[in-house]
């Protein structure tokens, strides 16, 4: 979800400057149909928690873009448990669970806290955890190197 909102975001700082453009690059690339986004109806419920209806649209319709939604199952709850017994706050629990369970190649977050504790228990996480900046990035150099 933070990724979706970055955009709207303040654009004061550099780093979230850069967060914004790699979310519109990547959503820009999924809309087009040149990458597959994957949102879950845990994210349906957070878009619908926001207060300013104007990015409340916004965000909705971006998400839209996100055509494979996962509606958690109980397989989905029961590793969703096990990430909070690990320390990870309950959304992001049911996120990365959504996300481990439809097999995405990346879960993408602005979110620190979430990366830190990601990067701490890769070891038993079945999918990559990363920053859209950072992620983004490696991609296009990977697909053009002279970028």
């Amino acid at each position: 979800m933070c990724c979706l909102n970055r955009p709207f975001d303040k654009l004061d700082q550099e780093r979230v400057r850069r967060e914004a453009e790699a979310v519109k690059g990547i959503m820009l690339r999924i809309g087009r149909g040149v990458w597959h986004g994957v949102r879950s109806t845990v994210a349906d419920v957070e878009i619908g928690q926001i207060p300013d209806t104007d990015r409340l649209i916004e965000v909705g319709l971006m998400a839209g873009d996100l055509k494979e939604v996962v509606v958690p199952d109980d397989t989905d709850l029961a590793r969703a448990l096990e990430f909070r017994g690990m320390g990870f706050g309950a959304a992001d629990s049911l996120h990365l669970a959504c996300a481990e369970s439809a097999k995405v190649d990346v879960f993408l977050t602005t979110d620190d806290a979430l990366l830190r504790m990601a990067s701490r228990f890769s070891g038993r996480l079945t999918i990559k955890v990363e920053n859209p900046a950072t992620w983004f990035k490696k991609v296009m150099c990977d697909e053009d190197p002279h970028a």
